[in-house]
């Protein structure tokens, strides 16, 4: 994306509303719009296509049907950037500063520039929230930065200014001295009389007795109207955490073989081995105790996601050696983006097998690519 004063760097974005396709040899940003060229464009980008490939796909249909666009790639030394529509980008290169505007042009702005240092592309509205790092994949943007932004540190308070100690003067004869006065003259303040009542004693608290020892034997169970047999309510072990393995105890939950593993985009990765449940806030009300699901958090600063949105777990049947997900019925729904197919709105309680490559976007922002275990 970048020359190579700045290939080795991580880059970042900030969420936002257009389309974000990082490869090794290119990088597309594409409108709300064009989600329907996404997968295609995504698919082309994570095979290794450079420029000249890619453009050719941007712009097949004709530039009246694509209101806008970034495509930034490299070749040998030099960094290609195309823009069109409402689009941004400013560079630092050997030449110096270089800012360009893809408004201003009817067709589209190209240029090569050479021994570029960092890049900054806007399009779009920001979200609230962090820049994230980002190296390859599809996420939603409004902002690129190479190397990754770093806020401006805040400047420090400046230092309260010292106040020189004034040193007090020297005695001088003949002045008066507070040991040439007169003793009389002095205020006898230790002849101060000390009242002879001074009321009631205050009584001394005694402490509480201690409580007697509890007895190490388990209180005898008792029975319930319904026929359960309970544990005494002073039994101390009754709180203490389940151990696996004890008799009388639920089994932990089983963990299978990993069958996918997930790439958020906020970096975050997870092995697909049980059923894994993520949202804003995600809970596991519908699993039993012998089953308890992985939970994974993610961001949602516009909560266009579900607490619990979906559900990815090993599939089973005809399914069985892929990862299948599933939506939970979330507000605003989830597009899936499988290799080679065209984007798909899941639908509620619906399992979908999951093929590596596949992209779950949940919104606000966030996510998952389906990667081989």
């Amino acid at each position: 994306m970048t020359s190579p004063h700045v290939r080795d760097s991580t880059r970042s974005y900030r969420p936002g509303g257009w389309f974000g396709i990082f490869g090794d040899h290119a990088t597309v940003l594409l409108p709300p719009s064009e989600k329907a060229r996404v997968a295609q464009l995504w698919e082309l980008v994570d095979d290794g296509a450079g420029f000249d490939e890619v453009l050719d796909a941007l712009i097949s249909s004709g530039l009246r049907e694509l209101p806008g666009f970034v495509l930034v790639s490299e070749l040998e030394t030099d960094t290609k950037v195309v823009i069109r529509g409402s689009a941004r980008a400013s560079f630092t290169a050997d030449s110096g500063p270089i800012e360009l505007e893809g408004s201003t042009a009817t067709t589209w702005v190209e240029r090569s520039l050479t021994g570029v240092t960092r890049m900054v592309i806007e399009v779009g509205d920001l979200t609230e929230g962090d820049d994230l790092p980002i190296t390859n994949g599809l996420v939603r943007v409004g902002r690129v930065d190479a190397p990754p932004y770093e806020p401006e540190p805040e400047p420090e308070p400046e230092p309260e200014p010292v106040v020189p100690f004034a040193a007090e003067p020297e005695h001088e004869p003949g002045e008066p001295d507070d040991q040439d006065q007169d003793p009389e003259d002095v205020e006898d303040t230790a002849a101060t009389p000390i009242p002879e009542d001074l009321g009631a004693p205050v009584p001394v608290p005694v402490p509480d007795p201690p409580p007697p020892p509890i007895s190490s034997a388990p209180a005898p169970p008792t029975t319930d109207h319904d026929g359960m047999t309970r544990a005494g309510s002073h039994d101390p072990d009754q709180f203490a955490p389940q151990q696996p393995g004890i008799p009388g105890q639920p089994p932990a939950p089983s963990i299978t073989r990993p069958v996918a593993r997930l790439v958020f985009s906020s970096g975050q990765t997870v092995e697909v081995d049980r059923a894994t449940l993520v949202g804003r806030a995600p809970e596991a009300r519908r699993f039993p105790s012998t089953e308890q699901p992985r939970l994974v958090t993610v961001p949602s600063p516009h909560h266009e996601i579900s607490s619990t949105h979906l559900e990815i777990r090993p599939g089973s049947g005809a399914d069985h050696g892929s990862a299948v997900v599933i939506d939970l019925g979330s507000t605003n729904g989830t597009v899936l983006v499988q290799p080679g197919l065209a984007p798909e709105d899941l639908q509620a309680g619906i399992a979908i097998q999951l093929i590596p490559g596949a992209i779950i976007d949940l919104g606000d922002g966030v996510t998952i690519q389906v990667m081989n275990p």
